[in-house]
């Protein structure tokens, strides 16, 4: 519904995957634990998103 939230979702999503990348190279497992709760949080949003889309569409 809001492209806003979904850009912040996919930046969420990509500072994740860089973050656990980082955690990877660095064998750090805390980093990359953290990188993958920010790609959780991510598809979180994008999910919100998408039923707030399918509410839309199904009340119009």
């Amino acid at each position: 519904m809001s492209l806003e939230n979904r850009v912040k979702a996919t930046a969420k999503n990509i500072e994740g995957k860089i973050q656990e990348t980082v955690g990877d190279v660095t064998g750090d497992t805390h980093t990359q634990a953290e990188g993958r709760a920010k790609q959780a949080e991510a598809k979180l949003l994008h999910t919100v998103e998408e039923v707030k889309d399918a509410t839309k569409k199904a009340i119009d």
